[in-house]
């Protein structure tokens, strides 16, 4: 047979993922954070109110950061959106000071110097 069996979802998941890890301009993550979520934002997203992505396996979440309030989700239970918002209410500032670093940079030619 010239088509085998599949993969399976992980392996393509984990292709993907692996990916998007190296793409930091589209994608940055933010660092330096302990735990099993990948906290990042969208380079696209510099027009919206500060706020964060958190991803785990296949589940995604954002979080508004000025006040702190959950904005999407998709797979995450209510038990883990209550863990990810202590994360968030942990590291507030560093989330909004890497925000700030990186869409003051995404933002174009239209202040002065």
């Amino acid at each position: 047979m010239r088509n085998g069996p599949s993969t399976g979802p992980s392996v393509t998941w984990h292709n993907v993922r692996s990916a998007i890890a190296r793409s930091d301009d589209a994608m940055p993550r933010i660092k330096d954070i302990p735990g099993p979520y990948w906290f990042f934002f969208y380079s696209f997203d510099c027009s919206e109110p500060v706020h964060v992505h958190v991803r785990r396996e296949n589940r995604m979440c954002k979080f508004w950061l000025d006040p702190i309030h959950l904005a999407a989700n998709h797979g995450f239970s209510g038990r883990e959106l209550n863990e990810i918002r202590d994360y968030v209410e942990t590291y507030q500032k560093q989330f909004i000071e890497a925000w700030h670093e990186h869409c003051g940079q995404h933002r174009g030619p239209d202040t002065e110097d």
